[in-house]
């Protein structure tokens, strides 16, 4: 499939593609004449950096954490479940405060304990 189907076929721009090429990330075959090929196989790499790039993940970490071999996968994969987890944990005040907040009987919220707390 040439560079123009395939970036179609994944919803994104032939830029990019060319783009992972050059990083290393997703590498097509080449035909007699130079052009681009992408397999069934090169499609399901997109696919999986696409799925990476949506959990926030450079390219860099990707082609780290693309072979399971690769020296430092284990760590790129740990810092980024720390940093999901710490999103986590801050969307959870995030939430809790609002959810105060939306209730709150103060008439300003520099008067209510509980809207202070989170402040701090």
């Amino acid at each position: 499939m040439k560079i123009g189907d395939a970036a179609a076929q994944l919803g994104t721009a032939a830029h990019v593609l060319r783009h992972w090429e050059d990083e290393g990330v997703v590498v097509p075959d080449r035909t007699a004449a130079g052009h681009r090929e992408y397999s069934d196989e090169h499609l399901s790499r997109c696919r999986i950096v696409l799925s990476c790039q949506s959990v926030g993940l450079s390219l860099a970490e990707i082609r780290a954490i693309l072979h399971r071999g690769e020296t430092g996968r284990a760590s790129v994969i740990a810092a980024r479940l720390s940093a999901i987890r710490a999103q986590r944990t801050a969307l959870d005040s995030a939430e809790r405060f609002l959810l105060h907040v939306r209730h709150c009987r103060h008439d300003l919220m520099t008067r209510c304990p509980e809207c202070s707390e989170y402040a701090g």
